[in-house]
């Protein structure tokens, strides 16, 4: 049994960090035991840490995936999140402590939000994966592989050109980065090859944030080493002369850029405060890639533990809606979902507020949070029109009023939504025990089935989502979207799902309109493959794929002892 040493007021723990050091942890083999997994079966890569060996991953992932999967995601999101990962990890450690054997799934943290304006993403006070320090800071160096190996594509593209340019590459049209997993805005557009001769083609360039590689997302969903290697060799890289795509196959790198994946794709074991098994694995963007932890990880779960309990990103409009045209193809199906919803969150769709004013959501307003719950509600029709039975999980703050909870509990109810709060934030497993139990007693009950097949053309698997998800009237194709659709058609990426990026702060593609917006067409920009993940990117505004860093970044206030101490995480 976990147990720790810091108290809990009646507000919320001292801090994230004084949680974690205060915990005392399970040896990462019990841990690995409960999920029948011998110590041969693990590599322990430090305290509380272990990747599982490729045999484990090979025999968890030989059968069908057949525990209950539940699905984390949430409502229209303020900018500061409104605690899904919280609860992800409260609601595993309430399941485990209901008797049911259980896995937690989570995205690995990428540095550049760590060090901007999270400072740390491991959930928080007493619903965290532990441990915490090593899991914000380089982990098991999983995000480091894939930027180099990212980076050594973009190498051997650029040294292509220099040698000759034999497959015709034309400059003009390279849409393939360098990555850093740090924010850096003045990174956002650059020129490379200056200098003569010796120094490469001149071109124009980019960097990204390592979660938005496509790299990362392949790594998501490839399903052992052979797709990883055979989806990495089906990238789009550039087009040459003729306007046909170009690949790291082509290149003839795929090989090399999987051995420095090898270790990457094996799944990362911790464990939660409570000691509950979680596997921390994987971290694309949740816009322009699909935004859940990695396959692999997510049927390891599901096969060795009756629950597996993991996250999308954003809202059900963004994550759910990836979960289940994208992730759920690859035999992950969700069993249950939860939508985790707050006082703030309601609150700022009742007020129109955009941008999210902090001070003034701190403000009670039980009418304000009344007002805002056809957000809430909406994504809970999303969600339930996959035929996924949904809870909704009020993620409780200590400065919430009882008359707010009370405000968004009871429309919930009066609408028939199955609805619990939670203060795993405070409570751990026994905040989130009535969530558990709903869920467990749900889950089951529905069918899935996405809305599309991809089978359609690509302009009506885009509507669809537009339509069906979003809310929007219909789609309007501009700056050359529609041709780029056209083209995608004819190089045979027809039959791949969407992957629509917009603003999570919205149903529509407008930042500005809360609540539930009627009357708005959604607009597609560009269309862009992703063909080594599998699906097409319908982008409709300029995406922002490198983060810059605040005017007060977390960076600031971190810092290390001379005792190797780590502080400022939270």
């Amino acid at each position: 049994m976990v147990t720790t040493d810091t108290d809990v007021d009646d507000g919320a723990p001292e801090s994230d960090l004084a949680v974690a050091r205060a915990t005392d942890t399970r040896p990462i083999e019990e841990v690995a035991g409960d999920l029948g997994l011998t110590p041969e079966d693990i590599e322990p890569r430090g305290e509380g840490v272990a990747k599982l060996t490729q045999e484990a991953v090979r025999s968890a992932t030989a059968d069908d995936a057949d525990g209950t999967t539940v699905l984390v995601t949430g409502m229209t999101p303020t900018p500061k999140g409104e605690g899904k990962t919280v609860t992800t990890v409260g609601l595993g450690q309430a399941l485990a402590g209901l008797g049911e054997s259980t896995t937690v799934a989570l995205r690995e943290p990428s540095l550049g939000p760590v060090f901007g304006i999270k400072g740390g993403a491991a959930g928080g006070g007493y619903s965290q994966v532990l441990p915490m320090e090593a899991i914000n800071l380089h982990f098991t160096g999983d995000i480091h592989a894939l930027t180099a190996a990212h980076d050594l594509i973009a190498a051997a593209l650029d040294n292509h050109l220099h040698q000759g340019n034999e497959l015709g590459i034309d400059v003009r049209r390279i849409d393939w980065p360098r990555a850093l997993d740090v924010n850096d805005r003045a990174l956002r557009e650059t020129v490379l090859g200056l200098g003569g001769p010796t120094r490469g083609v001149p071109r124009e360039d980019e960097f990204v944030i390592t979660a938005a590689s496509e790299l990362m997302a392949v790594l998501g969903l490839a399903t052992d080493l052979e797709d990883l290697k055979a989806r990495i060799g089906r990238i789009v890289l550039a087009e040459d002369d003729d306007g046909e795509p170009v690949t790291p196959a082509d290149l003839g790198v795929t090989g090399a850029v999987a051995a420095l994946l090898r270790d990457a794709f094996r799944p990362n074991l911790v464990q939660t405060v409570e000691g509950v098994p979680a596997l921390v694995h994987g971290g694309p963007f949740a816009n322009i890639a699909h935004g859940t932890n990695t396959l692999v990880a997510d049927r390891v779960g599901a096969s060795l533990s009756d629950f597996l309990v993991t996250e999308a990103g954003f809202g059900a409009d963004l994550g759910a809606e990836k979960f289940a045209h994208i992730v759920a193809r690859e035999g992950i199906v969700p069993d249950v979902a939860v939508v985790v919803a707050t006082v703030r969150g309601a609150k700022r769709h009742g007020l129109e507020m955009w941008p999210a004013d902090f001070d003034a959501l701190a403000d009670p307003d039980p009418d304000a949070v009344r007002a805002g719950v056809d957000n809430v509600r909406r994504h809970v029709e999303i969600v339930e029109s996959f035929g996924v039975p949904t809870v909704v999980a009020i993620n409780v703050f200590p400065d919430d009023t009882e008359a707010e909870l009370a405000a968004l509990e009871s429309a919930l109810d009066e609408d028939g939504i199955a609805v619990s709060r939670s203060t795993a934030y405070r409570d751990g497993g026994d905040g989130a025990t009535d969530l558990a139990e709903r869920v467990r007693d749900l889950a089951g009950s529905g069918e899935f089935a996405p809305l599309y097949d991809v089978e359609r053309p690509v302009r009506e698997k885009i509507e669809t989502v537009a339509r069906e998800v979003y809310g929007a009237d219909g789609v309007e194709y501009v700056d050359g979207a529609g041709d780029d659709v056209d083209r995608l058609e004819e190089w045979g990426y027809g039959d791949l799902p969407v992957c629509l990026s917009k603003t999570p702060y919205s149903f529509s593609d407008d930042a500005s309109l809360t609540g539930v917006p009627k009357g708005w067409t959604l607009t597609i920009r560009e269309v862009t493959p992703s063909a080594g993940a599998g699906f097409l990117v319908a982008k409709t505004a300029d995406v922002m794929t490198m983060p810059g860093l605040p005017a007060e970044p977390a960076a600031e206030e971190i810092d290390v002892d001379a005792d190797g101490n780590v502080s400022g995480l939270f």
